[in-house]
C-alpha cells in the first residue's frame, strides 16, 4: 500500500520526456532476502532500475522523496523455471499456440524468441501474481521441440529479454509417438537422436578439418546441436518414467552435453542414478493430473530429492488446456505442504532457479546492486487466499 511520497518525476528537455530515477522504500513485516536469513521489520530501498540497500528497517532510514510501500510478507520476483507462456496464448486458438511445431519430431534450430508474445494476456496473468521472470520456450512432444529464452514479464520486446536462447528442449516418452508416425517406440526415439547428434559431430569436425570456404553448408539445425554438445546451450530433457531419465542421462554421458530434467515424475525411483550424474531437476507442477506418463507422480518428490542433494526448482509446465498455464508457486507450495522446508520452497522460486537459469546475477535474492524485482504479499505468499499487492521489476511499480 502506498503512503507517500513522489514516484516518479519527469521533466522536457529538448523536446524529448525523461523520466528521472525512481526512488522507493518497500517495508515488509517479513523480509525474505533470499540472501541469508529472512530480516523481520525489514526495508528495501530502490533507485532507478536497482536495488540500493536492504536491511532492519531501524538501520536504515529511508531518504526523503521516497514513496513508500508496505506491506506483510516481501519477496524477490519469483521465478517461473519452465513455461510456454508467450508462445501459447490464454485459449485453444490456433494462431496464438506456437508452443510446438509439428512438422518434423527434431528442430532443435526453432527459436523461442521469434514466437514470443510479451503482450499475451497470460504474461499480465502471471506478472499480477508476481511472477516476474520466466524461462519460457517450445513445449515438450517433439523429440527436439526448440529452444528456450528468459525474460521478464514487465517488460515489452527487446527490453525485456534476459537471454534469447538458453536451453534446447527435448522430449523422450509417449507424448512423441502420439504426434509423430515415427519414433513409434522409446528405442526409437533414443536412436534418432543419437543418428542427430552423431551428424552433428560429424558436421562440426568437417568443418573444422576443411579448407576455408569448402567445408559443409552451413546446417542450423546441426550448429544447434553441436552448441548443446559444446556447452553453449543446455539440453532440457522432458521425461516422465524411470525409464526415460536413465535414458536421457545415459545421452548426456555419451555425447557429453549439460543436462537439466524437466518432468521427472518418477525420479524418486531413480535418485542414486540423477545424484551420482549431478544433474538438476525441474520437477513437474505438483499438481500435475496423474495419468499417462504422469501416473505415479507425487506431491513428495521434491522434498525427496532436496533431502537427497539434488537440485530442485518448480515450472508452470505445459498445459493443453486453457488457461493454458500453472501459477508456479502455487506449485511450490503443494510441495512445502508435503515435506519441502519452506525457505527451501521460497529458494526453489527465487534464487536457486536464478542460478540454475545461470541469472543470479542480477535476479533472485534482494541485494544491493541486482534488479528491482520485488513482491509484496498481504500474508504468507505459498497460501493460496493471500492477495499480491505490489509487484516492482527493474524499478517500475507494474501493478498495484
Amino acid at each position: 500500500m502506498k503512503t507517500t511520497g513522489i514516484f516518479l518525476t519527469l521533466i522536457l528537455f529538448s523536446g524529448i520526456i525523461t523520466q528521472l530515477n525512481a526512488q522507493i522504500a518497500v517495508r515488509g513485516d517479513m523480509v525474505y532476502t533470499m540472501n541469508g536469513d529472512p530480516v523481520e521489520g525489514g526495508v528495501v530501498l530502490i533507485n532507478d532500475k536497482t536495488i540500493e540497500r536492504v536491511g532492519p528497517a531501524d538501520e536504515i532510514p529511508i531518504p526523503d522523496g521516497y514513496t513508500i510501500y508496505s506491506g506483510a510478507v516481501v519477496t524477490p520476483g519469483i521465478i517461473d523455471a519452465r513455461s510456454v507462456v508467450g508462445l501459447a496464448g490464454m485459449f485453444n486458438y490456433d494462431h496464438d499456440q506456437d508452443q510446438l511445431e509439428l512438422s518434423n519430431p527434431v528442430q532443435p534450430e526453432l527459436r523461442a524468441i521469434d514466437a514470443y508474445n510479451p503482450r499475451e494476456e497470460l504474461v499480465d496473468f502471471l506478472l499480477g501474481l508476481g511472477v516476474t521472470t520466466l524461462h519460457t520456450g517450445h513445449a515438450p512432444g517433439a523429440l527436439a521441440s526448440g529452444q528456450t529464452m528468459i525474460v521478464k514479464t514487465g517488460g515489452r520486446y527487446a527490453e525485456a529479454v534476459i537471454d534469447s536462447s538458453k536451453m534446447v528442449v527435448f522430449t523422450l516418452g509417449p507424448g512423441v509417438t502420439s504426434n509423430f508416425s515415427s519414433p513409434g517406440t522409446r528405442s526409437k526415439s533414443v536412436a534418432m537422436l543419437r543418428s542427430e547428434f552423431m551428424k552433428a559431430q560429424e558436421y562440426q569436425q568437417r568443418r573444422e578439418t576443411s579448407d576455408e570456404g569448402k567445408g559443409p553448408a552451413r546446417d542450423i539445425k546441426l550448429e544447434t546441436l553441436v552448441k548443446v554438445m559444446q556447452s553453449e546451450l543446455t539440453a532440457l530433457f522432458s521425461v516422465h518414467t524411470a525409464t526415460e531419465i536413465v535414458a536421457a542421462l545415459r545421452l548426456a554421458g555419451e555425447f557429453g552435453f549439460p543436462l537439466v530434467l524437466a518432468g521427472a515424475s518418477e525420479a524418486y525411483l531413480v535418485i542414486d542414478e540423477i545424484r551420482e550424474a549431478n544433474v538438476p531437476v525441474i520437477i513437474h507442477p505438483t499438481m500435475i493430473r496423474t495419468f499417462g506418463e504422469a501416473q505415479n507422480a507425487s506431491f513428495e518428490t521434491a522434498a525427496k530429492l532436496h533431502e537427497a542433494g539434488i537440485p530442485v526448482v518448480f515450472q508452470s509446465g505445459y498445459e493443453s488446456y486453457v488457461p493454458k498455464t500453472r501459477v508456479v508457486h502455487y506449485e511450490a507450495a503443494i510441495a512445502v505442504a508435503n515435506g519441502l522446508p519452506y525457505e527451501q520452497g521460497l529458494a526453489s522460486v527465487t534464487i536457486d532457479t536464478a542460478r540454475l537459469l545461470g541469472i543470479d546475477d542480477c535476479v533472485g535474492s534482494l541485494e544491493p546492486g541486482k534488479d528491482a524485482d520485488v513482491v509484496i504479499f498481504n500474508g504468507d505468499p505459498f497460501e493460496y487466499l493471500t492477495n499480491v499487492e505490489v509487484v516492482i521489476v527493474n524499478g517500475e511499480v507494474v501493478k498495484e
